[in-house]
């Protein structure tokens, strides 16, 4: 419950900074706002605050800003109306007032990321240490797009498709900009280069690790569950393992295959603490359910905290901000282009999971995860598609190049279109949550 209250409350916020920008610009442009809610349907508060009702509806996912002679379309055919009113209606606005309105929604979303991001720099961030890193493969995962490729564990990737990488940071954006073509690597294995190459239906999308490459991880014990056989027997925390039996153990990668050979049987566990070897011994348990033997340890995740100075925390910040918007961007295109799976799409549950999952860490987490939403939701907002504010822009430019409005007749079909692809859209991204809540 506590993960989906702050996931709502986080994506309020980015509701309220959207309405916001449609409220402020049309307050600056002189139109009366009716009506400033977050949420839809029944009124859960509502307070008349001057000419404007401000509301918190029930069901907070969105939410609008209502503005008078908004109801039929940009040019409103309004009951009778005062002058003075008439002067403040939507739709008696100039087009490039009426374009400004809606574009504001979408525009605060793509800014507030140019504030929030170099605050996260500014308090500090934890990323895992691995990032820094060359990307060098600590494990390939059998069967998957990697080890068919023929990489192997201590190849370092020095280049992908033409773009040098220096480190797992850098090797996200460059596969994303080649999802959907073939992947071709170049590679550095024992001193000397090799070139490797995927074909164009990869997974790369989500990164090194979708495609079967993990980084390095050591055997080194981050915790350790109660009442498991590795806690009754004496790990703890901050253990290497060194050895299962006779087999060596050189990375955390080889643990589960080395447990699953022994099975049930009383093995001798190797591990060296502070500095002294010491030996126990273990017997894995089985559990049906995940159909393995486990001794309850977890990893050991070294993170890296970095606190930038105001000026460092500023450049990091807008650089981030226009990786990510440039990372959606190239998104959209290679989702329309048929290169990237829909499966891809989350929808209102995942998004309400990261925003949850990151109130619960720390306020730069928070902050990021605000960001990368917002981006999100703004470049959604801007697609040319009937009903989003991309939609109302593209009949606000017909008119401007027209000089004339889109007849209200062509309006309407363009609406019901763009109401059935939105709620195809939405069906899709609750099937794809739904999807990763029954697999995971």
């Amino acid at each position: 419950m506590i993960t989906i209250a702050a996931g709502i409350i986080m994506l309020g916020i980015l509701v309220f900074v959207h309405e916001l920008g449609h409220f402020c610009i049309a307050k600056l442009c002189g139109v009366k706002v009716l009506k400033f809610s977050l949420g839809f349907g029944p009124r859960l508060l509502a307070k008349q605050w001057g000419e404007t009702e401000y509301c918190l509806s029930a069901i907070p996912l969105g939410g609008y800003v209502q503005m008078l002679g908004e109801g039929s379309g940009e040019q409103g055919e309004e009951a009778a109306l005062s002058s003075a009113e008439e002067a403040r209606s939507f739709a008696k606005q100039p087009v490039s007032r009426r374009m400004a309105i809606i574009a504001a929604g979408p525009i605060m979303n793509l800014l507030l990321p140019f504030l929030i991001l170099p605050a996260a720099y500014l308090i500090g961030v934890n990323l895992p240490a691995y990032l820094d890193q060359p990307p060098c493969v600590g494990y390939v995962i059998p069967d998957t797009e990697a080890s068919a490729a023929g990489f192997l564990r201590e190849d370092c990737i020095v280049d992908i498709g033409g773009t040098p990488v220096g480190s797992w940071t850098d090797t996200g954006p460059a596969l994303i900009n080649r999802a959907g073509e073939e992947l071709v690597f170049k590679i550095e294995r024992g001193g000397e280069q090799h070139v490797l190459s995927m074909p164009a239906d990869n997974g790369a999308l989500e990164g090194l690790q979708a495609i079967g490459l993990l980084p390095r991880q050591d055997a080194v014990i981050g915790a350790v569950s109660p009442q498991m056989p590795a806690a009754a027997a004496g790990l703890q925390a901050g253990d290497r393992i060194l050895a299962i039996g006779e087999r060596v153990v050189s990375s955390w990668y080889d643990l589960r295959s080395i447990i699953q050979e022994v099975g049930g049987d009383t093995t001798a566990f190797r591990v060296l603490r502070n500095e002294q070897v010491m030996t126990f011994e273990i017997t894995p348990s089985h559990k049906s359910d995940a159909g393995s033997y486990l001794i309850g340890i977890a990893p050991l995740q070294e993170t890296l905290f970095k606190r930038f100075a105001f000026g460092e925390a500023v450049t990091a910040g807008v650089d981030r901000t226009l990786e990510l918007i440039d990372l959606t961007l190239v998104f959209i295109q290679k989702l329309f282009a048929g290169h990237v799976s829909t499966s891809n799409i989350g929808g209102p549950i995942t998004v309400v999971q990261i925003a949850g999952q990151a109130a619960q860490t720390d306020m730069s987490s928070i902050l990021s995860v605000l960001a990368f939403l917002s981006i999100q939701l703004g470049i959604l907002n801007l697609l040319p598609i009937p009903i989003l504010d991309g939609g109302h822009l593209f009949f606000n430019v017909f008119e401007l190049i027209f000089r004339k409005p889109l007849s209200m007749r062509a309006r309407e079909i363009a609406q019901q279109i763009g109401l059935v692809m939105l709620i195809m859209l939405m069906v899709l991204a609750f099937y794809n949550d739904i999807v990763r809540i029954l697999g995971s």
